[in-house]
């Protein structure tokens, strides 16, 4: 059974950083894309960022591309969301997602079978 846990989210002032963590196990994740939503209150589940688990293709949302960076460790079972110059219209829970199907174009949350329970950022003016 895939699990994905998510960690690191908080309240930050805007203009700063935060490092989003989801560790992954129960399965081999090499032929899975592994994506970052958010949803803001009110909100549909929107698409942050993927990464192929080769880690050699990376995809971004236009409102985050440049600010922030989708990484993974495979030692460590381990996709990473690096939020810089973070901005109030920032502010929503974080899920992380993955599937065996899905290419790094998949933008749409129904395209995902695996889903973290999500973790809350902050950001304040």
């Amino acid at each position: 059974q895939v699990q994905l846990v998510e960690s690191g989210g908080g309240l930050v002032q805007a203009g700063g950083s935060l490092r989003l963590s989801c560790a992954a196990s129960g399965r081999t994740f090499s032929n899975y894309a592994m994506a970052w939503f958010r949803q803001a209150p009110g909100n549909e589940r929107d698409f942050v960022a993927a990464i192929r688990w080769s880690g050699r293709s990376t995809h971004y949302a236009d409102s985050v591309r440049g600010r922030f960076t989708i990484s993974r460790d495979a030692a460590k079972n381990t996709v990473y969301l690096q939020m810089s110059s973070l901005k109030p219209e920032d502010t929503a829970v974080y899920y992380c997602a993955a599937d065996p199907r899905a290419g790094i174009y998949a933008v749409t949350p129904r395209e995902y079978d695996y889903w973290g329970q999500g973790t809350q950022v902050t950001v304040s003016s």
